[in-house]
């Protein structure tokens, strides 16, 4: 009988101010005054909220050290290992919009430590999910970890992000359309496993970012909150899922091709976002109304406004098979060819 183990997040906290709260909220998970905890943040933006975070931590009777990452890499990642063998932490905090808590997620994971997530935007899933990103030569790859034992998200904090982090986690959300698909396409050709409840989940949360997509483009706070808690509500998808398949598909594929084939300063929820609209054309959905949803949230939709070519859309078209060869996706085995891909490219406006 197969079976997996499934890990969510035992408490989620999600409000204005919450940041300072860190302190007392690891009080009640029962860790004791006097415990070494680990901070990590951003080196840039982010780290005055690490700071405020390692105040509160110490106002609560904690040994708090605070390091700063620059990057989700192997570098830091053997960074903050060794720093732990320096203060022997209990537990790990990740504070900041991916980087640091990516690096927190995996070095907990490998230390045999439980984390806490204090996003900083709301850029993409992996706040709450037990999956993180590592970057190497060859790119982005993602890395089997444990999900957050608790989740505080500030809404000021997030709102006050520039709107773009906010954009880019509804593109990451409305990629789970096409993950979905993906998913049910490898149960019904390879008996792969599907879980329909937290394929379902998945769902709920990209027709909760679609439906309101107008509202969040508009920027206003309380669409914050809607995001917070759809990418929350994917995290726990995953969780269930026992794998990222609910929220991972062939739109996550492209995005990571797209990173290997051009040097664009798009953000993953854009890429994927736009990955979407193709997949969703070969998987002859509604590719259209996700279009416009994008549109009205402000989000890239077509290669110009990702800041790459055209060659470069097709070549990362017919690359995307190969990035994650185990995961059957409606690109098939052998993926697509290059003239195959310029078609479905110019048929969805992505490129002219």
């Amino acid at each position: 009988m197969r079976f997996h183990a499934i890990h969510l997040p035992r408490f989620v906290l999600v409000g204005e101010g919450v940041i300072e709260s860190v302190g007392k909220v690891c009080l009640d998970l029962g860790f004791n005054k006097g415990f070494s905890i680990l901070v990590l943040s951003g080196n840039t933006a982010t780290k005055r909220y690490g700071e405020i975070v390692l105040n509160s931590l110490m106002d609560s009777g904690f040994n708090a050290s605070l390091s700063t990452i620059e990057e989700s890499s192997s570098f830091f990642f053997e960074k903050v290992l060794s720093a732990a063998q320096e203060v022997k932490p209990s537990l790990i905090i990740g504070v900041g919009g991916g980087k640091a808590i990516d690096i927190a997620k995996l070095s907990s994971f490998k230390l045999g430590l439980q984390f806490i997530s204090v996003p900083t935007s709301a850029s993409h899933d992996g706040i709450a999910s037990p999956r993180a990103s590592l970057m190497n030569e060859r790119g982005a790859l993602s890395e089997q970890a444990h999900p957050p034992i608790a989740i505080i998200a500030d809404v000021d904090v997030i709102y006050s992000a520039p709107k773009r982090l906010l954009v880019s986690g509804c593109g990451d959300i409305l990629g789970k359309f096409t993950a979905v698909r993906d998913w049910q396409l490898a149960h019904k050709l390879r008996g792969e496993y599907y879980g329909e409840y937290s394929a379902s989940l998945a769902l709920l949360a990209a027709k909760m970012v679609k439906k309101d997509a107008e509202m969040i483009g508009k920027h206003r706070k309380e669409s914050v909150r809607t995001v917070i808690e759809a990418l929350i509500s994917c995290g726990y998808a995953m969780s269930i899922a026992g794998s990222s398949r609910p929220c991972s598909g062939s739109e996550h594929l492209f995005s990571h091709a797209l990173s290997r084939v051009s040097k664009t300063n798009a953000l993953h929820g854009e890429k994927v976002g736009v990955g979407a609209i193709m997949m969703m054309y070969l998987h002859g959905g509604d590719w259209k109304g996700l279009r416009n949803a994008l549109k009205a949230l402000g989000a890239p939709t077509t290669a110009k406004e990702l800041g790459v070519t055209a060659e470069e859309v097709i070549q990362a078209l017919t690359l995307a098979h190969t990035i994650r060869p185990e995961r059957y996706t409606i690109l098939g085995d052998k993926g697509i060819t290059p003239k195959a891909a310029e078609e479905l490219a110019i048929a969805t406006g992505v490129i002219d």
